[in-house]
């Protein structure tokens, strides 16, 4: 059995879930996928195992399986699962959520920046999790003892933007499985520094933690470390001395667009763990240094927004689709940029 993990945003998409893979073996008499499993696996009870493969999250040689599936000598077997619960207790707190969108089996949460996702690291309340804990209260999935219930994919503490919740054990594993098999659709919008050069492109590069300095990461170009990852970017507005663009993810790494923003020489505006919060481009002059540093006091966070949200709805299929608008900070910063850059021609000419 060799159990790997794919890494997410604060960790990647898939650390909220154990992937494992399992080869048969040559001796195994003929049993059912459920009973084989849930006697391999620990944590892993017959009846999870029962609605990780009514998720299809149960897959034989790459094809997804039903529970009286008879594994054989051979058989590539793989599994999507959550995490083993934690001994951690997690206080619900009456913290207002914006939920755009709600149904028995999932809602869409508009977070702000700021916002934690989930306890841990010496953030172990005002968090969301806290915050679900105490709206989603009667229901099975949302447990004290859980540090992640119904997450199945998360978004930086200081980046605003859309995350979808499951209620359900079965919608969690389905959207979870969206998520690993990257058919969701993720449009983030992103203030960067400098002029990009052409109109939209792929960045493409493995990101992994920084051998010099464990609390950043870093993209290992060869593939020599770290796990592959792919952005797709678009300029929608030049600003000048900055740009505002729209990111696609393909792969959800942690600090994905951050990490190959600045890759590329384009690290997001006021990203201070990422070299953004210093003056990168533009002139030399007072007026300018400081019109930089009341934007930086304006937005004081990396200028990033999970805008767009898309995926299959786990139970009726049907393409869900969300959008959210720019969050007040984000959106005076460009308009004061729109407004700098009509009149740069002036407001340098007086210096």
């Amino acid at each position: 059995m060799e159990p790997f993990e794919e890494e997410l945003d604060g960790s990647d998409e898939n650390d909220l879930y154990e992937h494992f893979r399992l080869v048969v073996d040559p001796g195994q008499a003929s049993l059912r996928i459920d009973k084989f499993l849930a006697n391999l696996l620990p944590h892993a009870s017959r009846s999870r195992v029962q609605a990780a493969t009514t998720a299809g999250s149960v897959r034989v040689n790459d094809l997804p399986v039903k529970s009286n599936y008879k594994v054989k000598p051979g058989d590539v077997v793989t599994l999507l699962l959550e995490y083993p619960k934690r001994e951690l207790k997690i206080t619900p707190e009456n913290i207002p959520l914006e939920i755009v969108y709600e149904d028995a089996e999932l809602a869409v949460i508009n977070k702000p920046a700021g916002m934690v996702v989930h306890p841990g690291h010496g953030n172990y309340s005002g968090t969301l999790v806290n915050a679900l804990l105490y709206h989603f209260r009667e229901l099975p999935l949302f447990r004290e003892e859980d540090p992640r219930p119904g997450l199945v994919h998360r978004i930086d503490k200081d980046t605003s933007g859309l995350l979808v919740v499951a209620k359900t054990d079965q919608a969690k594993l389905n959207l979870a499985n969206q998520f690993f098999e990257k058919t969701t659709y993720r449009r983030y919008l992103a203030l960067v520094w400098g002029d990009l050069k052409q109109e939209g492109g792929t960045i493409t590069g493995h990101i992994g933690r920084s051998l010099s300095n464990r609390q950043i990461f870093t993209v290992f170009p060869g593939g020599e470390h770290g796990k592959n990852a792919v952005t797709h970017y678009r300029v929608l507005e030049r600003l000048g001395y900055v740009n505002l663009i729209e990111c696609r993810l393909e792969t959800g790494r942690t600090h994905q667009i951050r990490v190959h923003m600045k890759y590329i020489g384009h690290p997001l505006f006021n990203d201070a763990t990422y070299g953004g919060d210093q003056i990168l481009r533009g002139t030399t002059f007072t007026k300018y240094s400081q019109f930089v540093r009341n934007c930086f006091e304006l937005l004081p966070r990396q200028a990033l927004h999970a805008q767009s949200l898309g995926f299959l709805h786990p139970v009726t299929g049907k393409m869900m689709r969300f959008e959210t608008p720019l969050p007040a900070d984000m959106a005076q910063v460009i308009d004061r940029w729109r407004n700098y850059i009509a009149h740069r021609d002036k407001q340098e000419s007086y210096e």
